[in-house]
Formats: structure tokens, C-alpha cells, sequence
């Protein structure tokens, strides 16, 4: 039996990798603290929880959904980008419900990538960006992202014949994984240089309402003529804890949207009914939460950057998104270090090298775990660090 060569040249999906490390030696019987995976631990909010089960009770929702959601979550998720970034969106042309924001992000190539063709795609990044191209036979054009440029691509370095043949641009802020913000300037200068090239923007967004110490986030579309330039993705999955249920949107330029929604309607039949009157529930209902789980991520970022800065990896303090971006110190690379890290001292952290050639010298440490376990996860660096000085 021969695959096919895209199978053949893809690489292992990272976290899939991650978590077999982790099962392999908790086999062993280690107890193993990651702070890898961006994946919220703190529960759905019960309002939500209640909402899906009431909807499950409904026969109607035991059937078939369409591929392009229910009107309803379709107006919810117009509403609710009107009340958060004063954003106006037709719910039947600009809005598309997506099985969470990976399945749209993986499928968009589709619709824009023809084999030979180019995508612009962030260094480091969600691998996700640069796998879609590959299955639709295009290649990546990788923009760095630096300390240098505060993690913004430049985008005068992208030489123009490359700015010529390029079908999409990614870009994705808050960021991950290196936690920076981008404010709407950028994102005027993105629109200019995707309409000087014709060249779709598909931003990333999932992270907005992740924030801390009082700052917002922006949207993309909230840039003059983001509209026609391109559109953004966004999910339930970090805003209201809703990773499991797989529940996200795309928004943004019709004509993008009716691309990917022909492709949908061919692939999937699909968000279950159920969940999505429980993502109608999240978006409309009462938005407490969201403070809420922001206040814990942000003592925990605290702790954590107490603990890094202690034990000699600097780290800017994040405004938003899970993640903690710290570079390593001298002496290792990326992937020394959290090798080291997992070794000898029993903690899972992402060698920042797993996003991309740029992110040597960095790893990545999520918010994302209990608070006893995020303890026993620093006492552990620290008694760590303090063997290495002996």
C-alpha cells in the first residue's frame, strides 16, 4: 500500500508528539507537569453546560446540521462581534460557524492555493498555516518574527516577486506562541499591502479575549478596508473554555466566505445542533467569565514569570493570549532545554523550535494548568536551577 507523498513528507502533528512523551513516561510512573498545551482547564461555564444539555433533549438536534450553521449562531456571533469590536456583519454572507477555528484554518488553502502557489506564513507559527498550503500543493514564504520587530512581520523585507505570486497572508494576534499584540496600525499597513498585491489576509484571533492588566485587543476587520481585504478566525475554545466542544466561526469578506463555505458543504455536515445553541448560550448570554478566567491566567502568569526571571530566563510579561514566551539561557538551544526541563525535572515545556526555525532560543509555557500544579511545577525549576548552580 503506497500513501501519498504529502503523508509521506508530513511531519509528526507536535502536540500528538508532545503527548506521547508525557504517556510514555507517566507509563513509567513519573509524574510528569506539562506546561505545553494550550488547552484551558477551567470548566465551561455552567450556563453553557446547561444550554447544551437542554438542547440535546430536542429530537431536532439529533439531526444532520448544515454545513453553514444555524441562523441563529450565525446572528449571535454577528451580534456579538458588533457589541466587542463595533464591527458590522452580514450574518448570512460574512459570518461561517466552523468545527472549531483549526478545521477552517486547515481548509482555507483550499480555496485560494493552486499547486506551485505561495502562502505568506509567519515564523514561528501555529503549524497549521504552513500544513494547509502543503496539502493544497503550494509552499510557504516564511516572514520572521523577531524581538527585533516585537513579533510583526516586516513587511518590506517580503521581496516583490514573491509579494506577486502569493495567494493568502497569515498573521494571528494575540500570538502564538510568542504572546505579542498588534495594534491597528499594523493592521492598516497589512490591508495596504494586501490590496497592492491582491493577496487575501486570514487572521488568526482566537487569543482576543484572552488579555490582562486592563488592555483590548484588537480585531483585524476593525482596520479601514479590512473588509475587502480578507477575514479572521475566531473560536469559543479559549474565550469560554470550549476546546472539547469544537466550535468556532470565520467572518469577514463574502466572497472568502462563500469559498470556504462551498468547500465545507463537500467535506462536513457541520456543528452539531446541540453545541451550537450552547455557543449561542456563550455569546449572548452573561459574559462575566471571561473576566473571570482572565483574572486566574493572570496571577498565574505572575507566578510564573516570578519563578522564570528567578531562575535566569527572560521573558516579557504577555498583555494577552495563554502563553509565556521566555527565551532560554546561553549555552542551550530550544530543544536542550526542554529536553533537560522534561529529564530532570519531571516539567513539559514547547521548545520554541517546534513552531519554526525562528523560534530557537525561545520555549513556549502555558497558563493553562491548576494552580496546585503550577506549584509543584515552579518548585520543581527552582530546585532544578539551584542543582545546575552546585
Amino acid at each position: 500500500m503506497r500513501t501519498a507523498r504529502r503523508i509521506e513528507n508530513l511531519p509528526p502533528y507536535l502536540f500528538v508528539e508532545i503527548s506521547r512523551k508525557i504517556a510514555e513516561r507517566r507509563a513509567q510512573g513519573e509524574d510528569v507537569i506539562s506546561l505545553a498545551v494550550g488547552d484551558p482547564d477551567i470548566p465551561t461555564p455552567r450556563h453553557v453546560i446547561a444550554r447544551l444539555c437542554q438542547a440535546a433533549q430536542d429530537p431536532q438536534n439529533h439531526r444532520y446540521p448544515e454545513s453553514e450553521g444555524l441562523p441563529e449562531f450565525r446572528h449571535a456571533i454577528s451580534q456579538w462581534y458588533e457589541r466587542r469590536f463595533s464591527v458590522t456583519l452580514d450574518p448570512d454572507r460574512e459570518v461561517l460557524p466552523l468545527i472549531g477555528a483549526k478545521e477552517g484554518i486547515g481548509h482555507i488553502a483550499l480555496c485560494f492555493i493552486d499547486p506551485g502557489d505561495i502562502a505568506l506564513v509567519p515564523n514561528p507559527a501555529y503549524p497549521v498555516y504552513s500544513i494547509g498550503t502543503m496539502f493544497a500543493g503550494g509552499s510557504s514564504h516564511y516572514m520572521p518574527l523577531t524581538e527585533d520587530n516585537d513579533f510583526l512581520p516586516d513587511l518590506d523585507r517580503i521581496p516583490g516577486d514573491i509579494a506577486r505570486k502569493a495567494k493568502i497572508m497569515w498573521i494571528n494576534y494575540p500570538n502564538n506562541p510568542t504572546a505579542a499584540v498588534a495594534e491597528p496600525d499594523f493592521f492598516e499597513r497589512v490591508v495596504a499591502f494586501a490590496k497592492k498585491y491582491d493577496i487575501a489576509v486570514c487572521h488568526d484571533g482566537p487569543y482576543t479575549e484572552v488579555a490582562f492588566d486592563g488592555y483590548r485587543p484588537v480585531s483585524f476587520l476593525e482596520a479601514t478596508g479590512a473588509m475587502e481585504a480578507g477575514v479572521e478566525f475566531h473560536s469559543l475554545s479559549k474565550s469560554y473554555n470550549m476546546t472539547g466542544w469544537r466550535v468556532g466561526m470565520m467572518v469577514g469578506n463574502a466572497g472568502i466566505i462563500d469559498a470556504l463555505r462551498r468547500v465545507k458543504s463537500n467535506l462536513d455536515s457541520g456543528i452539531p445542533q446541540a453545541i451550537q445553541h450552547a455557543a449561542i448560550e456563550a455569546l449572548t448570554g452573561p459574559q462575566d467569565c471571561v473576566s473571570e478566567h482572565n483574572a486566574i491566567y493572570q496571577r498565574r502568569r505572575d507566578r510564573l514569570l516570578q519563578t522564570l526571571s528567578q531562575i535566569g530566563l527572560n521573558a516579557k510579561p504577555p498583555r494577552a493570549s495563554l502563553y509565556i514566551w521566555a527565551r532560554v539561557p546561553d549555552g542551550y538551544t530550544s530543544l536542550e532545554f526542554a529536553t533537560s526541563l522534561l529529564e530532570e525535572a519531571g516539567v513539559v515545556v514547547t521548545p520554541g523550535t517546534s513552531y519554526g526555525k525562528h523560534g530557537e532560543g525561545y520555549i513556549r509555557l502555558s497558563l493553562t494548568i491548576p494552580d496546585e500544579r503550577l506549584e509543584e511545577a515552579l518548585t520543581r525549576l527552582t530546585a532544578w536551577h539551584k542543582q545546575k548552580l552546585t
